[in-house]
C-alpha cells in the first residue's frame, strides 16, 4: 500500500525482555516544590504533572550511573534471561535518545563490556522513542535473512540533567506561563533501561513470536516536539492531535479487523491525556493497556519494552500483544506478537 509499510515474519520471535529501574524515586509533588517560585510569580499553582499528565512519580539514575551503564544492565539481564552464549549475538543496537557523546556510538561500549564478538554487527540506531521498535524490525529481518542468530537491542534513558535545566530555565524571573506548557514535557519524563533476546523461533521453545510489523510516517510535522539534553520544546496539543490522527491512518490502513480484540495492548508511554486519546481513537478495551507512566514517567524508547517487561509475568502462551507507539517526527508504528 503506498505509503504504508507492512512486514510479515516467518521464524522470528523474542527470546527474553527484561528491564530495569532506576532506583531514585522523584515525585511530581517534590517536581511541584522546586517550582514554587516560579509558580507564585506567574499566579498558578503545583498539580499539573499529576492532574493532567497523570504522573505521580518518576525515577532518576543515581548520578555515577551513565546511560551506557543503564543499557548494560539491561543487556546483561536479557541475556543472562534468554540462556544464550553472547559469542552466539550477531547484531547489537543501542537505541536510546539519551547518549554521553557524538561519538563512538554508544553501541561500541555496551559491545564491549557485554563481551560480544568481533563478528557482531553493532551501532546505535535514533528514531524518538520509536529506536527499540525499529530495532526489533530490523533484527527481525537479519534474522529471516539467515545472517545472524540472535540479535540484542538495548536502551537505556536518564532525566537528571534535563529536569535540572528545565526547572532552572522556568525558576529565571524572564519565564512566562508559555514557557511552562512549552516545556512540559520534560517534566514527564522518567529514567530506566531494557534489552530484548531476539532470536528464530523454530530453535527457541518458550518464545515469543514476531507476527508483523506496519509504519506510517507524517514528517510534515518534524517541528512539533523538538529535544535535547538542555530541554525539550514542544507544542503539546498539535503533537497530541498530529499523533492520534496519524495511529488512526496506520491502525485503519492495516489489519485494524484482525487487531480489535488483541489480548494486550503495549503503548509508548507518554502520559494519561495520551494514552486517552489514542485508546478512544482506536476503539480498543482500556482494561487491556497496562499503564507505567503513573511511577515511571515517559521512558522515551525504553517505554514500551519496559512496559512488555513488567506485564510479560501476566501473559499466557497464546495471548495476542498488539506493541503501539508514536514517535516524534511523526512515526507509527504497530508490531503483532504471538506469545
Amino acid at each position: 500500500m503506498v505509503g504504508n509499510f507492512h512486514h510479515d515474519f516467518d521464524d522470528v520471535a523474542v527470546v527474553s525482555i527484561e528491564a530495569c529501574e532506576a532506583p531514585n524515586v522523584v515525585t511530581s509533588a517534590e517536581i511541584d516544590q522546586m517550582l514554587a517560585p516560579y509558580y507564585k510569580r506567574v499566579g498558578t499553582g503545583p498539580g499539573l504533572l499529576q492532574k493532567l499528565a497523570g504522573i505521580q512519580e518518576r525515577r532518576q539514575w543515581p548520578a555515577d550511573v551513565s546511560f551506557i551503564d543503564a543499557s548494560v544492565m539491561a543487556g546483561e539481564r536479557a541475556i543472562s534471561a534468554a540462556g544464550v552464549s553472547p559469542e552466539r549475538i550477531g547484531f547489537l543496537t543501542n537505541t536510546s535518545v539519551c547518549r554521553d557523546r557524538l561519538e563512538p556510538s554508544s553501541a561500541v561500549s555496551a559491545h564491549h563490556r557485554l563481551g560480544l564478538p568481533a563478528q557482531c554487527i553493532n551501532y546505535d540506531i535514533s528514531n524518538a522513542c520509536l529506536g527499540f521498535v525499529n530495532g526489533m524490525h530490523l533484527a527481525g529481518t537479519l534474522l529471516e535473512a539467515g545472517q545472524i542468530d540472535y540479535a540484542l537491542i538495548i536502551d537505556g534513558e536518564g532525566t537528571r540533567e534535563i529536569q535540572q535545566n528545565t526547572i532552572d530555565r522556568l525558576l529565571d524571573e524572564n519565564s512566562t506561563m508559555d514557557d511552562l506548557f512549552s516545556n512540559f514535557a520534560s517534566l514527564t519524563l522518567g529514567s530506566g533501561s531494557a534489552a530484548m533476546i531476539m532470536g528464530r523461533y523454530s530453535e527457541n521453545p518458550g518464545s515469543h513470536r514476531l507476527v508483523s510489523c506496519e509504519f506510517r510516517s507524517a514528517t510534515e510535522h518534524h517541528e512539533l516536539c523538538v529535544g535535547s539534553l538542555d530541554g525539550m520544546r514542544t507544542d503539546a496539543k498539535a503533537l497530541l492531535r498530529a499523533g492520534t490522527e496519524l495511529g488512526k491512518i496506520g491502525w485503519d490502513e492495516a489489519d485494524k479487523d484482525n487487531w480489535g480484540d488483541m489480548d494486550r495492548y503495549i503503548f509508548h508511554q507518554v502520559s494519561r491525556v495520551h494514552t486517552a486519546a489514542m485508546i478512544d481513537i482506536l476503539e480498543i478495551d482500556a482494561q487491556r493497556v497496562p499503564l507505567t507512566f503513573p511511577t515511571f514517567g515517559n521512558i522515551g524508547p525504553a517505554a514500551l519494552p519496559f512496559t512488555l517487561a513488567r506485564e510479560a509475568s501476566t501473559l499466557d502462551p497464546g495471548d495476542r500483544v498488539l506493541c503501539v507507539g508514536v514517535g516524534s517526527g511523526l512515526n507509527v508504528a504497530f508490531l503483532e506478537l504471538a506469545w
